[in-house]
């Protein structure tokens, strides 16, 4: 599995918005810099969180961008979602929408399996977990295990 720049870019995006929550809006161009992250690109990944109804905007010298929702009501995966489609697909479908034959048919499940897990660890961790530094246990774990560090 591969995260996009888009999808890195947009989760950074988020969580600068979540810890300045309370500050106001915060403008593109503060978190392209703070995020290191190209100010075009990011201005489209906004619009794209927008329209998903994650972030909210504002025109004007008091403007900018804030989250629509509490932190804790945005998970990694609805950021994923909003810029980049499905979080799991192969060869652009959805596992579901799959079929194979014959030596291949063990692959469906295999599929099926691994979007399930990557749904529980995404779908399982909000903004404002990662904001506060609290992962869930469970991903702690993981994270925790040696192997998980190291490139086959």
């Amino acid at each position: 599995m591969r995260i996009s720049a888009r999808a890195d870019y947009a989760v950074r995006a988020v969580l600068e918005l979540a810890a300045r929550q309370d500050d106001g809006p915060m403008k593109a161009e503060a978190i392209a810099t703070v995020q290191d992250i190209p100010h075009k690109f990011l201005e489209g990944i906004l619009g794209d969180l927008r329209r998903a109804g994650l972030v909210d905007s504002r025109r004007g010298g008091n403007g900018g961008y804030r989250l629509a929702r509490d932190a804790s009501a945005i998970t990694v995966a609805d950021v994923i979602r909003a810029v980049d489609g499905p979080i799991v697909s192969v060869r652009g479908v959805r596992p579901t929408g799959l079929t194979y034959a014959g030596s291949a048919e063990p692959l469906l499940p295999l599929w099926i399996a691994l979007r399930a897990n990557v749904r529980r660890i995404l779908e399982g961790v909000t903004i404002a977990d990662i904001a506060t530094g609290t992962l869930p246990e469970n991903v702690q774990l993981l994270a925790a295990e040696p192997a998980a560090w190291e490139n086959p």
